[in-house]
This record gives structure tokens, sequence and C-alpha cells, in this order.
């Protein structure tokens, strides 16, 4: 599946919340997200508009591989 060019920072964290992260801090425009579904995870999303094809499949890969699935299969869940 090919990665949305015009999310945004705060998009992609109302997003993340339906897998169970929320914010936790924040410093400057970067908001710290954490779950602790399979383990407690942080990440870190940059509160940019849009944000950055390079910075979006990082952030979804390290999602993705938290959870134990593919990046196809997050974006499936987060936008469908």
């Amino acid at each position: 599946m090919k990665l949305p060019r015009d999310l945004s920072g705060p998009d992609l964290i109302r997003l993340l919340a339906k897998l169970g992260y929320a914010v936790t801090r924040q410093a400057g425009s970067h908001v710290r997200l954490t779950t602790q579904e399979h383990g407690e995870h942080h990440v870190t999303i940059p509160n940019h508009d849009p944000l950055k094809i390079g910075t979006l499949a990082s952030i979804l890969a390290a999602v993705a591989a938290h959870h134990g699935i593919s990046r196809d299969e997050l974006l499936i869940r987060l936008l469908g």
C-alpha cells in the first residue's frame, strides 16, 4: 500500500490513538507518544504538515515492528 503524501503530524497522532498510543510529552515541535499494548513502546512524531515521506515510513516501520505486523497491515488498520 502506498504511503499517504499529505499526512500531517497531528493527523498521524490521531490515527495512532486507535492503537492505544497517547501523548506523554512535547518538546518544541516534537510529540512523544507511548503505548502499553504489547509492551511499552515510545515513538516521536514531528508536529509538521506534511510529514516528510521518509520520516513517515520510519515511524510506521517502528510501530508495525512493535505490533508484529507488516507496514501494509498497519496502514489498513489506520486508514481503512
